[in-house]
């Protein structure tokens, strides 16, 4: 079939027009939305840097009760397990022959007395008899020897005395100090003798009682740094304040102080002796129980936290965390962490109050990406610990 020449030139004209517009690139796609990421606004806020550490419970006071003087036991005049105080007699060693010793030591003293009555009598006769020449001199000299020999006498029977009088109040054994007496360790009917190497008992003083820790020399040479350069502060009496873990997990309801640190270092453990004061009224520390130590050291008032799931490690180990600019573009930063906070760490360097660091959403941007931030929750109470 032949179609009229102008409907001819009309269909080639659409065909071509068809093919060219087939021939016309497509246009790019649109560009993907910024991801949606979680950041959290850093606030700077004051935070109690605290220490950590297990230690031992060491009795304030300790008396090992042993007899000054030989004899043989006559009385037990404490109950075992009880609280004593400074000068209660313990036991009663045999007096006998200490009394006598005594005994004679007093009629000595009164011979030597009754002698120098004597003497001085007749030293004062003489005093005028040897100016009137009625007698020698030397029979005035010997008069003179001899009162003073007499009190020679009276002196030596005086220390005879009190040697005589210490050593029968030996024979009450007393306790030197006040605290609770354990277990009789020798028993009515046995011999105590001087210099024996076992105890009669122990007497311990538990109220207060003593904790000793052992702290970082690095940790301390950290505090004392940072405290140096103002970034801690003493929080004054708060801040030698210790509290305890005891050993089934209950906390100690009474603070302690902190008493003094040790001068050395331990060179086998690189280590310092902390020593804290804890009241003990009820006696539920005893000495060697092992314990938790908190010791608050120091508080740093412009503290910065960071969730720990925002810091992620570099191909070297250090510490990083995406920052989002007021471009909303992210960074990689550097940071310096310190100290744990529960779940978060103290950044100690590489951030500033005010900056946004990416919190949720680090799996899927990258450094130099465009995102759309949202405020996640607010930081808690800055609480935590150093070590």
């Amino acid at each position: 079939m032949t179609y009229p020449r102008p409907h001819r030139a009309v269909l080639l004209a659409a065909c071509a027009s068809l093919a060219l517009a087939g021939c016309k690139p497509q246009g790019a796609p649109p560009a993907p939305p910024p991801q949606q990421v979680g950041v959290l606004t850093l606030r700077a806020a004051p935070f109690s840097v605290t220490t950590d550490l297990p230690g031992r419970t060491e009795a304030i006071e300790i008396a090992q009760v042993r007899p000054q003087v030989n004899g043989v036991i006559q009385k037990r005049l404490f109950v075992e397990g009880t609280d004593v105080t400074a000068g209660q007699q313990l036991y009663q060693i045999d007096p006998s022959a200490y009394q006598a010793t005594y005994d004679a030591a007093k009629a000595q003293l009164l011979h030597a007395q009754a002698a120098r009555v004597t003497a001085q009598a007749k030293l004062d006769r003489y005093g005028p008899l040897v100016r009137a020449h009625a007698v020698s001199r030397q029979d005035y000299d010997d008069a003179t020897a001899a009162a003073r020999e007499a009190d020679a006498d009276i002196a030596q029977a005086r220390a005879n005395v009190e040697s005589a009088t210490v050593n029968l109040n030996y024979t009450r054994v007393l306790s030197p100090i006040s605290g609770r007496i354990g277990r009789s360790l020798m028993t009515v009917g046995a011999l105590a003798t001087v210099g024996q190497t076992s105890n009669l008992s122990i007497v311990t003083r538990l109220d207060p009682i003593y904790v000793d820790v052992n702290l970082p020399a690095t940790r301390l040479l950290e505090l004392r740094r940072e405290l140096e350069q103002g970034r801690l502060q003493r929080a004054g009496q708060d801040a030698a304040t210790v509290t305890l873990t005891l050993e089934d997990g209950s906390t100690y309801e009474q603070p302690g102080r902190l008493e003094f640190s040790e001068v050395n270092v331990d060179e086998t453990t690189a280590t310092v002796v902390v020593r804290a004061v804890m009241p003990n009224a009820a006696h539920m520390l005893l000495p060697g129980m092992y314990v938790h130590a908190r010791l608050e050291e120091g508080v740093d008032p412009t503290a910065l936290r960071v969730p720990q799931d925002a810091v992620t490690r570099n191909s070297h180990g250090d510490p990083t965390v995406m920052v989002v600019g007021a471009d909303n573009k992210v960074a990689l930063r550097g940071v310096t962490t310190g100290p744990a906070a529960g779940t978060d760490w103290i950044v100690t360097a590489g951030l500033k109050p005010g900056e946004r660091v990416v919190v949720s959403g680090l799996q899927k941007i990258h450094p130099g990406d465009t995102v759309s931030p949202t405020e996640a929750a607010a930081q808690p109470a800055p609480q935590g610990k150093a070590g």
